[in-house]
């Protein structure tokens, strides 16, 4: 069955445990701004109501930065595709660290391009849990083959992939995916598919999806220097026979995407090579996931009485990794 409102997406999702914007900051913080010196790899979305294109970007640590008026520069050379960047579209991104498995997530809108920089204004900026990494074993490829060359191949191989979406009021999103090899995407009849797995619950991308349904992906098979661009219209769907075939552990997820592919190609990457992402570094000990969740969390605009009670959880001693722990051991799939 095709879904073709939010109420039919969130009732086969679920409801989000807490307000969506709890962790939410309208700014890159002291935290975030660690996060982006030791970050080497980026994916980043350029758009506005009409679409919406996904590149990579990476460097040396620090290759992206803040200003002192609190904006994200980013160096133009670190894109793979430059042509992807003009001025005053909406801007999304995840930026990661080698070794650490959650990724900063920064939403906002490209305010200049200037000697060879990128500048955006910031409107949010959140960490986002580790499952897709937890569940690609991101940071430990089994091993570092050749770039691979068909598309079917690639698809099949992938681990990992970030997908772009747009509202129609043209905010963007950036979101990651991870599955083992086999069980990511899948191609059947020219039509690209992957699953939901349980998450955060947010349902951006979904809302996103039925409101303007043109997307831009990029996959990742880990150890691989080459990566692969998908674009095209997607749909959420709910057909059993495709949700059997992304069947792990014995448990079948409760979604699908499945996307029409305007273009499809495998292209080397400059920015995974210039970030060397792998072999993983050993993760930065002054990075504490649950540090920044609590910071976010109590630096969050959001009023509701659920966030108070929820900023006054994460108040108390030991509260969020508890939480974390069990989420990440007892959650996966």
């Amino acid at each position: 069955m095709k879904l073709t409102s939010i109420d039919q997406v969130q009732k086969i999702v679920g409801k989000l445990p807490a307000p969506r914007d709890l962790k939410v900051i309208d700014h890159i913080d002291a935290h975030g701004v660690r996060w982006l010196r030791y970050s080497t790899f980026a994916f980043l979305a350029f758009g506005n109501a009409g679409g919406i294109q996904l590149t990579a970007a990476g460097g040396e640590q620090g290759f992206a930065s803040i200003s002192d008026s609190g904006n994200l520069r980013i160096p133009v050379a670190a894109l793979d595709d430059e042509c992807v960047v003009t001025h005053d579209v909406s801007f999304g991104a995840l930026f990661m660290v080698s070794g650490m498995e959650e990724t900063l997530r920064v939403n906002g809108k490209v305010s200049g391009i200037a000697d060879g920089w990128l500048t955006v204004d910031v409107q949010e900026c959140y960490l986002h849990c580790a499952k897709a990494f937890r569940r690609s074993n991101f940071w430990a490829p089994q091993s570092i083959g050749p770039s691979l060359t068909e598309i079917s191949d690639f698809i099949k191989q992938s681990m990992f992939l970030a997908l772009a979406t747009i509202n129609s009021s043209g905010q963007a999103d950036v979101s990651p995916k991870g599955d083992p090899e086999n069980f990511l995407m899948r191609e059947e009849d020219g039509i690209i598919c992957f699953a939901d797995r349980p998450g955060n619950r947010r349902i951006d991308s979904f809302r996103n999806i039925i409101e303007q349904p043109e997307v831009s992906i990029i996959a990742l098979v880990p150890g691989c220097h080459g990566l692969l661009e998908l674009r095209g219209t997607a749909e959420l769907c709910t057909d059993e026979h495709l949700l059997q075939q992304f069947e792990i552990q014995g448990k079948t997820p409760k979604l699908i995407t499945k996307i029409t592919p305007a273009s499809m190609r495998i292209r080397s990457s400059l920015a995974i090579s210039n970030s060397a992402l792998w072999p993983a570094k050993t993760k930065p000990k002054d990075l504490v996931p649950s540090d920044i969740f609590k910071a976010h969390v109590k630096s969050s605009k959001e009023r509701s009485l659920a966030a108070k009670v929820a900023r006054a959880a994460v108040s108390l001693p030991g509260a969020m990794e508890k939480g974390l722990e069990f989420d990440y051991k007892n959650n996966m799939y």
